[in-house]
């Protein structure tokens, strides 16, 4: 993060534009809408656009030249003249005294800088590119312009109406928070945005009532984070994620979904790597009941689907057994999302028409797969958790009747920036995989259709030097893929 993104209080403060064009007198709008008192500094007459702001008694014209001493008082400063020395000397004069400072469209001789602006008062969205991008902010503005209506702001008035009721009635910022999450969540915020404001109030005054003597009830989502890339979420895993209180995760959780969890959010690690548990688990099962039966909400956030490989059957039935309510949020599995990302599909009409998911723990240096069933001709098999029985599942594929040259492939990472593809077959893919170095998370698919790699490859990742996917592989470990 380049810039700390703050709201200034205003209110009755004053503001120093310096210029008389048409963009100072946007400033000076900014300020005004923000409560402040504007003194605008400018020689030359002011521009038609200030005409617009002539309704208001708290913008004074200064035709003078600038001089240090317009800061004299002031809370904040935009120096937007358009004349390179003269915004350089305001710029200067402003970081002498320690104001903060804006030069318009210098983003490098700035102490602060513009967003894009959402205005839904009381509720104001900012959108930022930290200079770099401004037309691109005011596209993503224009988007979020789409999804907040402009009831929001008369959403956020009711909320403050009742602020002092709920502080009064909730004596803890926890139990606060719970009540609001659950009000704006409900159909009181419908009630709003259709102009039932009036049925709306009467609503959240009934749900705080009821709220006093309504038992404080946990639960556990149970959420896959599938494979790795942010964007593969769900909306409805999203906005669990949001919403909990406690977040209990697994190593294969990247850090970028990790991210959108609600910041202040507990975290609990609970990873697992091979004969390495941070928690057995048991006793993450056990975990996730007495955190529910504490009252919190708690987000089970596990890497691919829960239910493929995840263990999380085992989760809720302990859930179950303990009278602990939950939901199950499915995701895309490793095979579907790393398959694709790396160009190999699944099924293909000309090479595959079965697929099977199996793991591949070594038990006692061996495998214990049903070998005939998976080296049947014309069918794909996914091997997840693999990487270290990699020789011995390449050399029992071929024991059991698969050609050495059938193609298999092994992908590192995928789906994000650090995704790795090796190609090979079964006699060599050990050896290609051993150069590469691999690390898990890994994935192996065996099969023709590996194949068409070659000609269906679409993701070429080009991770940032300063790139953060790469994560999980230097967290502890959990599930080795």
């Amino acid at each position: 993060m380049d810039y700390l993104p703050i709201f200034l209080d205003l209110r009755g403060k004053n503001g120093l534009v310096v210029g008389g064009g048409d963009t100072a007198a946007r400033k000076a709008s900014l300020l005004l809408n923000a409560g402040a008192w504007v003194t605008v500094v400018s020689p030359e007459p002011l521009s038609a656009a200030f005409g617009e702001l002539s309704g208001t008694d708290r913008i004074i014209h200064r035709s003078e030249t600038f001089d240090p001493r317009h800061m004299d008082g002031m809370e904040l400063v935009f120096a937007a003249s358009g004349d390179e020395i003269l915004d350089r000397t305001v710029y200067e004069a402003a970081r002498e005294r320690r104001l903060p400072v804006n030069v318009v469209d210098k983003p490098q001789v700035c102490s602060f800088i513009m967003p894009s602006i959402i205005d839904r008062s009381p509720v104001v969205v900012a959108v930022s590119s930290g200079g770099e991008a401004p037309v691109l902010s005011r596209l993503l503005r224009a988007r979020l312009e789409t999804l907040i209506p402009a009831a929001y702001g008369r959403l956020a008035a009711l909320a403050g109406r009742f602020k002092a009721r709920v502080r009064q009635r909730f004596t803890t910022t926890e139990k606060r928070r719970k009540f609001w999450e659950d009000a704006l969540l409900s159909p009181i915020a419908e009630m709003v945005f259709s102009g039932r404001e009036q049925e709306a109030e009467a609503a959240l005054a009934r749900m705080l009532e009821q709220s006093a003597t309504a038992p404080d009830n946990g639960e556990v989502y149970l959420v896959g984070a599938g494979p790795g890339n942010p964007d593969l979420l769900t909306f409805r895993a999203l906005r669990l994620m949001q919403q909990a209180d406690v977040v209990v995760y697994d190593r294969l959780v990247s850090p970028p979904i990790l991210d959108m969890c609600r910041r202040d959010a507990d975290r609990i690690y609970v990873g697992k790597e091979r004969d390495n548990h941070a928690l057995p688990q048991e006793d993450i099962n056990l975990l996730l009941v007495r955190l529910a039966k504490e009252g919190k909400r708690v987000l089970r956030l596990k890497g691919g689907d829960p239910f493929i490989f995840g263990r999380g059957g085992e989760e809720i039935d302990t859930l179950r057994e303990h009278g602990v309510p939950f939901q199950v949020v499915p995701a895309i599995t490793a095979a579907a999302g790393v398959a694709s990302y790396a160009g190999i599909p699944l099924t293909h009409r000309d090479h595959a028409q079965a697929l099977i998911l199996v793991t591949g723990h070594l038990k006692d240096g061996t495998m214990d797969l049903d070998w005939d069933m998976l080296c049947r001709p014309h069918q794909t098999i996914v091997i997840y958790m693999g990487l270290k029985g990699l020789i011995t599942l390449c050399d029992e594929m071929k024991k059991h009747g698969l050609p050495g040259d059938t193609p298999a492939a092994i992908v590192q990472q995928g789906t994000t920036l650090n995704q790795k593809v090796v190609i090979g077959t079964l006699d060599n893919l050990p050896a290609k995989a051993a150069q590469a170095e691999l690390k898990p998370p890994t994935l192996i698919i065996v099969g023709s259709v590996v194949s068409l790699h070659e000609k269906l490859n679409w993701f070429h990742p080009e991770p940032a030097a300063d790139d953060h996917w790469h994560t999980p592989l230097d967290r502890p470990s959990s599930l080795e893929m």
